[in-house]
């Protein structure tokens, strides 16, 4: 894992942990004689994620002027704890951001089930969202709504392609045309094809595009599988075999912190695969780049990234919570997170806008429509209640894979799994 990916909680799963401390800031309803204590909603980010909820939630006010809600941004590295402390104290924020560790909460009954809530507030997930409608579910309940979500896309550089004569890459493209055109757009020592799929998103894409899962429909982990190994021995064969993606030493004699975005920005690489947020460090590039769908394998599949809005089991009145999350995913709330540049908005309407595929902010021509075309094919990832153990599973077992010193992804995955089925048997 390149150290970009490791950071890259800034803006997909994670949050961006940049406040030095609990941040409040209110939003009070004009309704006079109003009693009712505002509604608290937490949040991690930076600034930009501070302005753009305080503009949604100012937004929600105007419209429900009996509402009242106080926004607090949280460290993203003491987030969990934060809130966790919180509710066990009887004082658990009303709304709450949540991403892939929403089943650590859910498990452990820290949020409410929303089912009946979002259709009683006449919230259709699946029109809303489409395919990510129940994305943070656990046993057949829905504990978040989706609030931000933006598959992962491919960055292309536009001039290097040109240059070799290859056509942009498409989401009818093959491993075995992704293959081919990395190798046309390595150059040894100076360019290669492609950043590497060595953090989870990336390559579980592949293994969901080859007919593989991570845990299977009975909850048991299924990495061991044909489907699983072969994606992975496909990943780690670019490095090792074809020599299209930098290794880690070649990427640390880049220069400290380089990794895939940082590379493609560079121009180092031609093609790197990551989230919506790699869009901000492109505008200064001295070549052209565009963005396109994920490629395919025996079928479409790729990773999404995003946060859902979740009412903690002490909500105060989670029906007005409900009414403020359902205000809050809705097209005119939704709009300020492209407007900012803050993120994808989970709204599909939203997504499908002029406001999104043209963004004023944009200096160039950049092929948005990409992540609503891409929003057909996105696979539900295992957000099970071990989340946190399974990725240090994954990151401890793959370690040497990724690095060269152990050749097959069968050995690793077999590792892997084991592991996987103590962590997730000792937790049953």
């Amino acid at each position: 894992m390149s150290l970009d990916r490791a950071q890259v909680s800034r803006r997909s799963f994670l949050g961006l942990g940049v406040a030095a401390g609990v941040i409040t800031l209110t939003a009070c309803g004009s309704s006079s004689g109003s009693s009712d204590e505002p509604l608290v909603m937490t949040v991690w980010g930076g600034e930009t994620d501070r302005t753009t909820y305080q503009k949604r939630i100012d937004l929600l006010v105007k419209k429900y002027p009996d509402l009242k809600v106080k926004l607090q941004l949280i460290p993203s590295d003491s987030y969990p704890q934060k809130v966790q402390t919180m509710i066990a104290g009887g004082k658990g924020p009303d709304i709450m951001q949540v991403a892939e560790n929403v089943n650590v909460y859910s498990s452990k009954n820290q949020l409410q089930p929303l089912d009946d809530l979002a259709k009683s507030a006449g919230l259709d997930l699946s029109k809303r969202f489409g395919s990510i409608g129940s994305l943070y579910s656990y046993q057949d309940k829905v504990y978040a709504i989706p609030d931000r979500s933006g598959a992962m896309i491919v960055y292309y550089n536009k001039t290097l392609f040109e240059s070799k004569g290859i056509k942009a890459p498409t989401a009818d493209w093959t491993w075995d045309d992704t293959l081919d055109a990395f190798k046309e757009l390595t150059s040894k020592g100076k360019t290669w094809g492609y950043g590497g799929a060595g953090w989870w998103p990336q390559w579980w894409s592949f293994a969901y595009q080859n007919g593989g899962t991570i845990i299977d429909a009975n909850g048991k982990p299924a990495v061991d599988s044909d489907e699983v190994v072969e994606a992975l021995q496909w990943a780690g064969d670019l490095l090792f075999k074809h020599g299209v993606v930098p290794t880690k030493a070649q990427y640390a004699d880049m220069g400290t912190d380089v990794g895939g975005d940082q590379a493609f920005a560079a121009g180092k690489v031609a093609v790197n695969t990551t989230g919506f947020w790699a869009i901000a460090g492109l505008t200064d590039t001295k070549f052209e780049w565009d963005i396109a769908p994920m490629w395919r394998g025996k079928k479409q599949a790729v990773s999404s990234f995003g946060s859902g809005l979740a009412i903690s089991r002490t909500a105060k009145n989670p029906k007005n919570a409900m009414k403020a999350i359902d205000f809050l995913t809705s097209p005119t709330a939704q709009q300020q997170i492209i407007a900012t540049g803050e993120d994808v908005p989970a709204n599909l309407e939203v997504q499908q806008s002029e406001a999104f595929l043209k963004p004023a902010w944009m200096k160039t021509p950049v092929n948005m429509g990409v992540f609503g075309e891409s929003s057909s094919f996105l696979f539900k990832a295992p957000f099970i209640p071990e989340w946190n153990e399974m990725q240090a599973a994954f990151d401890t077992g793959l370690a040497d894979f990724w690095l060269g010193k152990e050749k097959s992804a069968k050995n690793a995955l077999s590792a892997v799994q084991k592991n996987l089925e103590s962590i997730i048997k000792s937790a049953g």
